[in-house]
């Protein structure tokens, strides 16, 4: 039998990337999935690419009217929601003396409001349906530790791991079991982005920094967004049942803790 047989997911930001990858592996396993995106076109493609079991919906995380609106088309198609992974995620950096206020608002907005408020949402539906849940919220290497031209984004990704595990500590009285992924290098088409923002602040040729940090890596490359699928089909299946407020490296051995 599928481990996620008969389940109602809602992934953030899943129209591309480990969102997708997520959402592919979730219908493999048995559950319905509802693709939220900011997106609605890219989500909408998603979804088709994926068949019946895939569903786009309109999602903007920094809104609550359309958080509460996501929520509430997950319920009207399935009945209830049983797992929530909250994807959407922005980067950006900075030295320290170049961050701006805008850069730090609209990283702390998605990152961290964003997943928080969506937390809040899903465990509301998740209480009055009285089945319980899994919430898997996508932490980051980054937010182990500092670096010095990333520390907006690594402050989200601290942030998250700490909400994980203050809301896993208060959910799980309600069988909502709350968990974090927190992934190393992950190659896809945002490292295009990532890699001209080092190459700008480091003074690098485009590439270079990608294929460093890639070599870097124990295991000997970057992660693909399929590497990390493993850890998402376990933590909401019920062989996870007894894990909480834990955050898991899946990272090539970068980082150990």
């Amino acid at each position: 039998m599928s481990r996620l047989q008969g389940k109602s997911a809602l992934i953030t930001g899943a129209a591309r990337g480990i969102g997708l990858a997520f959402a592919k592996a979730y219908v493999r396993e048995g559950a319905t999935v509802a693709i939220g995106d900011i997106n609605i076109e890219g989500a909408e493609t998603a979804a088709a690419e994926i068949g019946d079991a895939a569903y786009g919906i309109e999602l903007d995380v920094t809104r609550q009217d359309s958080i509460d609106n996501a929520i509430g088309t997950v319920k009207d198609k399935t009945g209830g929601i049983d797992i929530l992974i909250n994807n959407a995620a922005l980067f950006d950096l900075a030295p320290i003396v170049e961050i701006t206020r805008e850069s730090y608002d609209r990283l702390f907005s998605v990152n961290v409001s964003g997943a928080l408020f969506m937390m809040q949402a899903a465990a509301r539906a998740m209480i009055a349906g009285g089945k319980g849940g899994r919430i898997i919220n996508m932490a980051s290497q980054a937010g182990r530790r500092g670096e010095a031209l990333v520390a907006v984004y690594c402050a989200t990704k601290a942030a998250v791991i700490s909400m994980t595990q203050s809301a896993g500590l208060d959910l799980i009285k309600h069988g909502i079991n709350v968990n974090a992924i927190a992934p190393g290098v992950v190659d896809g088409e945002h490292w295009d982005g990532v890699d001209a923002l080092f190459a700008k602040y480091e003074n690098r040729p485009l590439g270079e920094k990608k294929k460093l940090v890639g070599s870097e890596v124990p295991i000997g490359r970057m992660a693909t967004a399929d590497d990390l699928t493993g850890m998402a089909v376990f933590l909401a299946s019920d062989e996870a049942s007894y894990i909480v407020a834990q955050t898991y490296n899946v990272d090539g051995g970068n980082w150990m803790s």
